[in-house]
């Protein structure tokens, strides 16, 4: 009995792996890069307000020194007006202003804060 033979130019490759379409942007190179374009952009928004803030509070720090001479030549003017006011009602009471410190020297008055009625509870 004569033995069979393949046919002429062989026989179909055989099928063993699956045939399905790509699932689309679940891959992981699609997700990573994306992933990635996500996280590239949030850090350069987060520098971006970092140095924003580093800004303005530079700006501030700046107005706030160049605002000190013009506070205190008003903090100085408000007690030139209250020593001359002091002195007045001095003199209107006593009739002559005395000096408590026995000097020429300005001394910088302290000013206590006092509250107007005081109940005893």
């Amino acid at each position: 009995m004569p033995q069979d033979m393949p046919p002429a130019g062989g026989y179909e490759a055989v099928q063993y792996k699956r045939n399905l379409p790509s699932r689309g942007l679940f891959r992981p190179g699609p997700l990573l890069a994306g992933g990635a374009v996500l996280m590239a952009f949030g850090w350069y928004k987060l520098i971006v307000g970092i140095r924003e803030q580093n800004e303005l509070a530079r700006e501030k720090m700046w107005g706030r020194i160049h605002l000190i001479p013009l506070l205190q030549a008003e903090e100085d003017r408000d007690q030139v007006r209250r020593h001359l006011a002091d002195q007045a009602r001095e003199k209107e009471l006593l009739g002559e202003n005395v000096r408590v410190y026995h000097s020429d020297r300005f001394v910088r008055p302290t000013f206590g804060v006092t509250p107007g009625t005081v109940t005893k509870e």
